[in-house]
């Protein structure tokens, strides 16, 4: 059982919708998939031409392949449903503060599934804000712990 979790993505946007796509890869990125050997820190899903695009997700190559030429950030079709596809178009045009990140990428049997999310970027200032209440939490639990001993 594979799975890789984007870290960043609850402190950059903001969660509106999630949903479950199959991801077309080569023979050599599915092996090294399963390994795990994967990067969704820095990538995006773009649709073009009514088709969903991962871009940007950098999968390593697989130690045992012999080819000479590989990217590990090429874009990957996402496979989704016509209504699916349709819905997320819609919501993007009605908003255009709204993107699709990938928020983990894992194995269902013998297939590779993303997660993926419709998102809206948070300002500095949420940012901010969200990481001081982590630290007043924390300082908080110190306190307390110092104090029970």
């Amino acid at each position: 059982m594979m799975k890789v979790s984007n870290k960043t993505w609850l402190r950059e946007f903001t969660p509106i919708e999630e949903m479950e796509a199959g991801v077309v890869l080569s023979g050599s990125e599915t092996k090294s998939a399963y390994e795990g050997r994967i990067k969704l820190e820095a990538s995006f899903v773009k649709i073009r031409e009514h088709e969903p695009f991962l871009i940007n997700t950098e999968i390593f190559k697989y130690k045992f392949d012999g080819s000479l030429e590989y990217n590990p950030t090429r874009s990957r079709k996402l496979l989704l449903n016509k209504k699916e596809i349709l819905r997320l178009e819609s919501k993007m045009a009605s908003n255009p503060g709204l993107t699709i990140v990938p928020v983990s990428m894992y194995t269902s049997g013998r297939r590779i599934k993303v997660k993926i999310a419709l998102v809206k970027g948070k300002k500095e200032t949420e940012k901010r804000r969200l990481e001081k209440g982590k630290e007043i939490l924390r300082d908080q639990q110190r306190e307390v712990k110092k104090f029970s001993r």
